[in-house]
């Protein structure tokens, strides 16, 4: 087990490095002239002479990149170039905010995923063809237009849930619980439908496997049959397509932390992108790969633990 974590800690990195470089090309290629869009088109040619060498632009861009990733690894990413604000300190005070949407999405998800994927497995007949009918209409549907719709119908019209805005955890547990409610649910629906239906998959063809009826010919519980035998050797299958439901949640939180007026990352690589602030941007980015490698990594470990064969790839 330890060097199966090993090899996926090395891939993680390579990966990091990868697209880290990658962004950085991209941003200073398709910029522009970087120092004149700052200072404005009134400013003369020494100020934008004079911003580019403050700013390191003269330099080749081979040689910005290693001197940027050089700070990177001691913790310093920079500041924005538009506010001042030091990079590290803006993904500190928004991070928490994008991942307490993605983690409770994917635990909601996991949990209602499970339930109903293995529920339409085990029960078939009408409850199956609900099941998938809600899936394919969940699947269907845009995740912005849920959120403005929970917006509209159940925060304006109805008053039950904030519409926008965010209270940390620390200032109140129930005003932060109010203020998530209506986001996890937003970008739970379309994860759900997908997850759901990978889960069932995997069950029905777990049940349908010899071992399956030999332990219920044994005399074994069903219950006992279904967990600890058949949802185990399925959960491959729904743990892979979590870990992509994850990266994908962490795109569809910029539309959701727009809609609802949330202080996430989302809306931080939005501003900073449209602006042209690399050092935020390239921030943004870290962290997001970072988070998706820790992701991959963990439910890697977990794969590995409840299939032993997995380790072996």
């Amino acid at each position: 087990m330890l060097s199966y974590i090993v090899r996926r800690l090395a891939a993680g990195v390579v990966l990091l490095f990868v697209i880290s470089g990658i962004a950085y090309a991209t941003m200073f290629l398709s910029g522009g002239d970087i120092a004149r869009r700052l200072l404005g088109q009134m400013a003369t040619e020494d100020q934008v002479a004079a911003k580019a060498g403050e700013l390191g632009l003269d330099q080749p861009l081979v040689t910005r990149y290693f001197d940027w990733l050089g700070s990177a690894l001691g913790g310093d990413f920079g500041r924005s170039w538009f506010t001042g604000e030091p990079v590290a300190q803006a993904l500190e005070n928004r991070l928490p905010v994008t991942l307490t949407l993605v983690i409770g999405t994917t635990l909601v998800v996991a949990v209602v995923s499970v339930l109903l994927g293995t529920a339409a497995a085990v029960r078939r007949g009408w409850l199956d063809r609900t099941v998938q009918l809600l899936s394919v209409a969940g699947y269907a549907l845009p995740g912005f237009w849920i959120a403005l719709l929970l917006a509209l119908v159940v925060a304006v019209e109805l008053g039950w849930f904030p519409a926008t805005g965010y209270v940390p955890f620390s200032l109140s547990v129930a005003g932060w619980l109010s203020t998530i409610t209506l986001p996890i649910a937003a970008l739970s629906i379309g994860a759900v439908a997908s997850t759901t239906q990978q889960v069932r998959g995997a069950m029905i063809d777990v049940l349908r496997q010899d071992y399956i009826r030999t332990l219920r010919s044994r005399g074994l519980p069903r219950r006992r049959v279904l967990l600890r035998h058949a949802l185990r050797n399925a959960s491959g299958p729904g743990l892979t397509v979590l870990a992509l439901q994850f990266i994908g949640l962490m795109g569809g939180a910029v539309f959701v932390e727009q809609i609802f007026a949330l202080p996430g990352i989302g809306l931080l690589a939005v501003n900073a992108t449209t602006r042209g602030d690399i050092p935020m941007v390239m921030g943004v980015v870290v962290v997001t790969v970072v988070l998706v490698t820790v992701v991959n990594l963990l439910i890697d470990i977990a794969v590995g633990f409840l299939n032993p064969k997995a380790r072996v790839r």
